[in-house]
């Protein structure tokens, strides 16, 4: 005969296992959150220097095309005209390429605003690199209760993503009243079921899942951390947006150095 306390003690490993998912399911939630918020952090970074720097950027071309192209003419070195014209043609924009897409892309590839466009994202262009501490707030708040990864039915699952999708939009942009309004919707819509207890098997095959999910997400923080832009955050993980001020200032002053270089050389 089976006593109560024997039932307790064969539910009790299938209870603690059923505690690891959900404990595993919270910390990856909180992994990708952070993944996300930096991913998007990259994202407003490299678009903001492409439209706040990339006109110096192309002033500095140009006046470097200049000085060289001053120099040789000076000098009449072959050797001069030969980096002058390696310039000059750094400067010029790919042929044909901007005229052939109507403005959609250059030789970098599509603009992010194109982009946006074809993937029915809205186009306004984010206006930090880092959303401000209430949209942070209010993002990481939904993504904890609507993350796809609680659901258990598939119609649920794409509920849930269909909406992190429009939530994580409305972060890359720093929305805040967008946000407050989804949260809302959120509160108002159908209560998610609690999450029914599941044979140990499908315990094990969702904590496997989930390993294999954090792998992924932690090669995914890698390539962001390694990139460019990545690097370039980290020189300034408090304020971001200081730097591209910095950086501002000091390409503004390569431009004044250039100029009086410019201007020595045809003087």
């Amino acid at each position: 005969m089976t006593t109560p306390d024997a039932e307790a003690e064969r539910a009790r490993p299938e209870e603690r296992l059923e505690q690891a998912v959900r404990a595993a399911e919270q910390a990856l939630i909180e992994f990708e959150i952070a993944v996300e918020t930096f991913r998007v952090e990259v994202d407003n970074f490299s678009r903001l220097h492409h439209q706040k720097l990339g006109p110096m950027y192309a002033r500095l071309d140009e006046l470097d095309a200049q000085i060289a192209e001053a120099r040789a003419a000076r000098t009449g070195d072959p050797e001069d005209v030969r980096i002058a014209a390696e310039a000059r043609a750094r400067v010029m924009p790919m042929p044909g390429v901007e005229e052939l897409f109507h403005g959609w892309m250059d030789g970098d590839g599509l603009f992010p605003e194109a982009t946006a466009m074809l993937t029915e994202q809205p186009v306004r262009p984010p206006e930090r690199v880092r959303p401000s501490d209430e949209a942070r707030k209010l993002y990481r708040d939904l993504a904890r209760k609507a993350h796809p990864d609680l659901a258990q039915e598939d119609a649920e699952r794409l509920r849930r993503e269909e909406f992190i999708t429009r939530v994580n939009a409305a972060y890359a942009r720093g929305d805040e009243a967008l946000l407050r309004e989804l949260s809302e919707e959120w509160a108002a819509g159908p209560v998610p079921p609690e999450p029914s207890p599941a044979p140990g098997d499908v315990l094990y095959a969702r904590l496997e899942w989930l390993a294999q999910r954090k792998e992924m997400l932690a090669g995914l923080a890698k390539e962001l951390e390694d990139s460019a832009i990545g690097s370039m955050l980290k020189l300034a993980p408090d304020d971001p947006d200081r730097l591209l001020e910095e950086i501002a200032e000091q390409l503004l002053g390569d431009v004044a150095k250039r100029e009086r270089e410019l201007a020595a050389l045809l003087g």
